[in-house]
């Protein structure tokens, strides 16, 4: 770009920042119509515009704007910025991430609320941003919001960024995320919805909290083996993960799924129809399940030896 391109942007830049602070809603959103405009495809306009003496204060500050529009542009401009991986860490300030917190429930704007939530998303990639957002509630907020809507996948992309984070994950289980996803995962005929729900029960299950949270969930494997006999290969794989943790950590939940007599079958199936990551899990679990038969069949026989011999004895 040359130095006369930069002057313009910067002047334009100035201009629009000026007027975004008009009484005037209509002379607001020509402004920021504009620095969505200039972001959208630019990453030197981006660091331009976040460079500028108090400018993202004031796009943040917009965001609790009375009018929907004027929340929905500011929040499309500092999502254009956030996708400078050298500015997320700076667009998380805390004033900004309790914006975005009350825009997340917001029932005036579903578009303000989606776009918050993809704003949190993409901030939260930045590793030392997702402590940042555990501390201010952020977290707690998903999983209700998650519970109460009908169209979740956006809150679900921002909460699986999230929980990549132990301290979050922990924020996650104890404001009920286990039941809410596993009742959006069972409750739902969104395919993606499910998958993404499932996938995120797995990242939690990473974690001791989260796997406890699933292993007092009753019939839980029961659960995962419905999901497995359904047509969403994001689905099959994300019950087959949940499955890999629960047969490592518990027994019991192994012995559980060997009482169920299609549990095997619907895993043949899997190794053989299954997409490549679904097979190589499946056939993981049909050799756990197989060793834990025979250990048990072993088990048996030397039961069935030890009271042989007590009976010749007596």
């Amino acid at each position: 770009m040359s130095v006369s391109s930069v002057s313009r942007v910067v002047d334009t830049i100035t201009e629009c920042l000026s007027l975004v602070q008009s009484d005037s809603i209509e002379v607001q959103e020509k402004a920021l119509q504009t620095l969505a405009s200039i972001t959208k495809v630019s990453p030197q306009n981006r660091t331009m515009l976040a460079q500028t003496d108090n400018a993202i204060p004031t796009l943040a500050s917009l965001t609790n704007s009375s009018s929907p529009v004027i929340q929905t542009l500011s929040l499309l401009t500092l999502f254009n910025l956030s996708l400078n991986p050298d500015l997320k860490q700076s667009l998380a300030d805390m004033e900004t991430i309790h914006y975005l917190n009350s825009l997340i429930t917001s029932t005036s704007s579903l578009d303000s609320s989606k776009l918050a939530s993809s704003l949190i998303c993409s901030l939260a990639m930045h590793d030392k941003n997702k402590a940042k957002f555990g501390v201010a509630g952020t977290v707690q907020l998903l999983v209700k919001a998650i519970e109460g809507s009908h169209d979740a996948h956006h809150l679900l992309s921002s909460l699986a960024e999230l929980v990549h984070f132990h301290g979050n994950c922990t924020l996650a289980v104890r404001a009920g995320a286990v039941p809410v996803l596993l009742r959006v995962a069972k409750g739902t005929d969104n395919e993606d919805l499910a998958g993404t729900s499932l996938a995120v029960l797995s990242l939690l299950a990473r974690f001791d909290e989260g796997l406890n949270g699933l292993k007092r969930t009753d019939e839980i494997v029961k659960a995962m083996l419905s999901v497995m006999k359904g047509r969403s290969l994001l689905s099959k794989e994300g019950a087959a993960d949940i499955l890999i943790r629960l047969f490592d950590d518990s027994e019991d939940c192994a012995m559980e799924a060997l009482m169920l007599s299609e549990f095997s079958s619907v895993l043949a199936d899997l190794c053989v129809r299954g997409s490549v990551r679904v097979r190589d899990k499946a056939d993981f679990l049909m050799k756990k399940m197989a060793k834990l038969s025979l250990d048990s069949d072993m088990e048996a026989c030397s039961l069935h030896g030890l009271l042989g011999d007590t009976n010749m004895l007596g």
